[in-house]
């Protein structure tokens, strides 16, 4: 027999047999505008189009909209989901979901999913389920500028019965920040390769560095990534992460140590010094700088500058063993092929 979710005046998400509907109804429990969902449907609707025999084809009413698939708390685009961070330095995330909710997430970023959870790859972050053709084209030519997957995969929890969980791993070690993005102001800007996941109806797009020095000089590029929406979304970034919350000050950061940043915060770039600290201070030529008023996150480690310390010391590109100089560490080189 169909079960059948209905939400109540109060939001409240309860489930009930399809033998029970009529007496609900009669009743009063379950209205005309009441709204309801089921396995197979895409989205909640009210209750008069989905059991339109049982009102007697009453039409429809001037009540609120239809809600997402998910009961999220009212005027809340994204959904509400639950997560819990495992490990140190190399994390997972592990997404709960309730029935109808669901995850966007990079490709290739799941861990491991519980039962009931069904995937999809998709063309965009579906933040606007009536967008045609034309719309979702520009937003994969937005995210092929990233350096992205042109898909994005949705993770949905199409069961009726509890909670279920899916899991997500940052691609280097780092850790991943959790973000609520409606008490950031709706949105963060962040380095073009950071975001993870986040909850459905979140949009992910893309911003563009409007200043060339900081466009050439930053270390992040003219094209960094920007979330928006009311829900929670999680980026990675490499080593320790520290976060900031800056009121007026003004904060010099080495380029490509900036992770996110919210709205109200400006970002630019200025010498290191004189002269003789721009080319021998080993802090490079230029600073980022971030100043106005908002929160910043920093990144200790920048997997670039990882990637380039493990190229530079690998033997097999000209570097030098760290470590392994005695002759006893050759001879072990030469026996086992090294």
């Amino acid at each position: 027999m169909k079960t059948w979710h209905y939400a109540t005046s109060a939001n409240e998400q309860l489930q009930v047999s399809e033998a029970e509907i009529p007496g609900l109804i009669a009743n009063g429990t379950i209205s005309p505008q009441t709204r309801v969902w089921s396995s197979g449907m895409a989205n909640w609707a009210a209750a008069h189009e989905m059991m339109p025999a049982l009102f007697g084809g009453e039409p429809a009413s001037s009540g609120p909209p239809p809600i997402p698939q998910s009961a999220s708390p009212m005027g809340q685009r994204s959904h509400e989901i639950d997560f819990e961070i495992f490990g140190d330095d190399i994390q997972i995330v592990e997404v709960e979901l309730d029935p109808g909710e669901t995850v966007i997430a990079e490709a290739g970023a799941m861990n491991y999913m519980e039962d009931d959870i069904t995937f999809v790859a998709k063309m965009g972050d579906g933040s606007n389920p009536s967008e045609g053709v034309m719309g979702k084209l520009l937003a994969v030519g937005k995210r092929a500028l990233t350096g992205e997957s042109i898909f994005m995969t949705h993770f949905t929890h199409s069961g009726t019965s509890r909670k279920r969980r899916v899991a997500f791993a940052a691609p280097f070690p780092g850790k991943i920040i959790p973000i609520d993005l409606s008490k950031v102001g709706g949105e963060i800007t962040c380095q073009k390769d950071s975001f993870l996941c986040a909850a459905y109806g979140t949009q992910v797009t893309i911003a563009f560095n409007r200043k060339l020095g900081a466009g050439f000089f930053g270390g992040e590029g003219f094209i960094l990534q920007k979330l928006k929406g009311d829900g929670k979304a999680f980026v990675h970034a490499g080593g320790t992460i520290v976060e900031r919350e800056l009121k007026g000050e003004k904060l010099r950061v080495d380029t490509g140590c900036i992770v996110a940043f919210s709205p109200g915060i400006e970002y630019n770039i200025e010498r290191a010094g004189n002269l003789k600290s721009m080319f021998f201070g080993g802090e490079g030529l230029f600073l980022a700088t971030l100043s106005g008023h908002g929160r910043v996150w920093l990144q200790s480690l920048p997997f670039s500058r990882l990637a380039d310390r493990i190229i530079r010391s690998a033997p097999s590109t000209g570097g030098s063993s760290q470590g392994e100089g005695s002759i006893l560490g050759g001879i072990g080189r030469m026996l086992d092929g090294n």
